[in-house]
């Protein structure tokens, strides 16, 4: 197991640990959960021994190999697949050797050892690694530098899965997945054999692959048992608990103080009020837990459009001469709250693009309101901020008339305090820099506001804070996210876009995740039946004697019936001196009705059997 001892440690003088405490059990997958900045990364980085630690320790089995993303996969002439087998360094060490090995015995124990790690079929489970994460088989035979920076990442995280290390660390893995991937890690994250350390604000995630919360606060480290909703219960009770005990004990020492101040001057009093000052003295206090400044969202109110606000005919869009999707008949009002579903590459960000006028149609209708005004959010705006500027000195760029206070009062509104809207975007935070870019998005009020994977680099209440302004906001929405939990809360209309066009998905969103999983689930094949095999005479004229024995058998037990039903007819057998007489008779008949039961049970087995034997 992996055991965290009294853990101190601090980064420019800000202490993140203090004799923190932790123990994961081996084979456990565990949620490392906390606020943004409170050392989450800093915490994986003294597992890998990648920093030394201050005081403490961290230990874990002799000879376990721990595994984690690299920064990101080189661009070189590699290819995906064999990138990925050069994870398993085992297995790659084991090849080169058995090419070279002259000594029997020795070539007996590599390949002994490669049998033994399964080598034979790495390619294929490397192939389904890939496949998962959004690669098909032709993309695997490609060389790392036709991919860029974020698909790279998916290979990182390929190569690291494929490797199975016994401690397996992934820092916010989702965030250069799209839903389909998202959704694969999930259900592979469930199965994997060996412990699981991973950073996440993805609440689906935390739910469904992992079996235990670590939460990081206030420099220290709590294990808890369940997923994460559970865990949410659970801090929500406690929270309640200690928020009682503090009022409680405040009441009991303002009392306490109240007696001493009023007859600590009295003689008569004095013994009493000094013994309350010593019960002041003696009481432990207990702290209300603080209420951490809420994350908000509030995005400015656009007036109202006659629907629709957009509509297309029969529109096709795509590049120079290539279209991308095509014959799309789509209507968008202003109170729609659509989630786009589809694997990567196949048109979202292009449907998105012509949405917001980026790519104009290349065939049918495209109608627009006059007044549209689109906000538009994607993960690469983040990164094209001015990283020398301040948050300041960005929405100056946008609104030069308004006022210090007003910018101000907009940074404030997105989470964005003093020190942040002074501070370089370059030293910012991701998720800060993530809430000045859907800012400046939502700046203009839009009528539509298109979020491309708004939630990256997010905190779990920078989210929720996000789901509640998305609800209040008037203005149209269309996401692209692979958070489910957003989706759900969000959406309430689905496009698919596959194919080279865009329909309207009619299931809901648990149907989609079934459907994507059903596509990993390897079906059984289906037994071939063998082929009839024609009977014998001598079985054809067992079979016969046997249905001629279980009608005859079936005709005398009707004979008897009968016989035993014309004796129960008479009423003389009911006369009170026959009583005994006619309770025997009823009894046989009883008898005979089960034995007829029995026996056309047996005939029609019989005459079954014949039928498919003379077939």
């Amino acid at each position: 197991m992996l055991r965290i001892t009294d853990l101190n440690y601090s980064v420019e003088g800000r202490p993140l640990f203090e004799g923190a405490f932790a123990t994961i059990p081996t084979g456990h997958k565990v949620g490392l959960i906390g606020r943004n900045g409170a050392g989450k990364t800093t915490l994986f980085k003294l597992i890998r021994g990648e920093i030394p630690l201050e005081g403490g320790t961290v230990t874990m089995p002799a000879r376990a190999r721990i595994g984690g993303v690299a920064q990101e996969v080189p661009s070189n002439e590699v290819s995906l697949i064999d990138t990925v087998l050069a994870a398993d360094t085992e297995r790659a060490n084991l090849l080169e050797e058995a090419e070279t090995a002259t000594d029997p015995s020795r070539i007996a124990e590599v390949q002994t050892r490669l049998a033994d790690i399964d080598a034979w079929s790495a390619e294929a489970r490397a192939g389904a690694i890939l496949r998962g994460l959004g690669f098909d088989h032709a993309d695997q035979q490609k060389p790392c530098s036709a991919y860029s920076g974020g698909w790279r990442m998916r290979v990182a995280l390929a190569a690291v899965l494929f490797s199975a290390p016994d401690y397996l660390l992934l820092d916010e893995p989702t965030n250069y997945l799209d839903l389909e991937g998202a959704l694969w890690l999930e259900n592979y994250l469930s199965k994997y054999p060996h412990t699981v350390l991973i950073i996440s604000h993805d609440r689906e995630l935390l739910n469904r692959a992992v079996g235990a919360i670590l939460h990081l606060e206030n420099k220290t480290l709590t294990y808890y048992s369940g997923p994460y909703d559970q865990f949410a219960r659970q801090r929500a009770e406690q929270r309640a608990v200690q928020a009682a005990q503090a009022k409680k004990q405040d009441l009991r020492r303002a009392h306490l103080q109240s007696f001493v101040d009023r007859f600590k001057a009295k003689a008569s009093k004095a013994k009493q009020a000094q013994s309350r000052v010593k019960m002041l003295e003696k009481m432990q206090p207990i702290t209300a837990p603080e209420d951490q400044a809420r994350t908000v969202f509030s995005f400015p109110e656009p007036e109202e459009l006659s629907p629709p606000i957009i509509s297309t005919e029969g529109v096709s869009v795509g590049y120079g001469d290539t279209v991308v999707l095509r014959n799309m008949d789509l209507r968008i009002d202003q109170d729609d709250r659509i989630a786009l579903l589809g694997k990567n590459g196949e048109g979202k960000s292009t449907l998105a693009k012509l949405l917001s006028n980026r790519l104009k149609p290349m065939g049918g209708r495209m109608t627009t309101s006059n007044k549209l005004r689109v906000g538009f959010f994607a993960q690469h705006q983040v990164e094209e901020l001015y990283i020398d500027e301040t948050p300041i000195q960005h929405l100056v760029r946008e609104r030069p008339n308004e006022g210090q206070a007003k910018i101000r009062a907009r940074l404030a509104s997105f989470g964005l305090g003093a020190d942040q809207a002074e501070t370089p975007v370059g030293r910012l935070s991701g998720g800060q820099k993530a809430r000045l870019s859907l800012l400046l998005a939502t700046l203009p009020a839009p009528h539509l506001l298109i979020l491309d994977e708004p939630t990256n680099h997010l905190d779990i209440e920078s989210r929720e804070a996000l789901v509640n302004a998305l609800t209040a906001y008037s203005g149209a929405v269309i996401l692209v996210s692979h958070d489910m939990h957003l989706l759900s809360l969000v959406a309430d209309r689905l496009w698919l876009v596959k194919g080279g066009t865009v329909k309207p998905y009619d299931d809901d969103l648990p149907s989609y995740r079934k459907m994507l999983l059903s596509r990993d689930t390897p079906t059984k094949p289906a037994k071939a039946k063998p082929a009839p095999v024609k009977a014998s005479r001598d079985t054809l004229q067992s079979l016969r004697a046997e249905v001629r024995k279980c009608e005859e058998r079936l005709e005398k037990l009707n004979e008897m019936g009968e016989k035993l039903a014309k004796k129960l007819a008479d009423p003389a057998i009911y006369e009170p001196e026959r009583i005994a007489e006619s309770a025997v008779w009823q009894k046989k008949y009883a008898e005979v009705r089960d034995a007829q039961e029995r026996a056309e049970n047996l005939w029609l087995k019989a005459q079954s059997k014949l039928e498919k034997a003379e077939t």
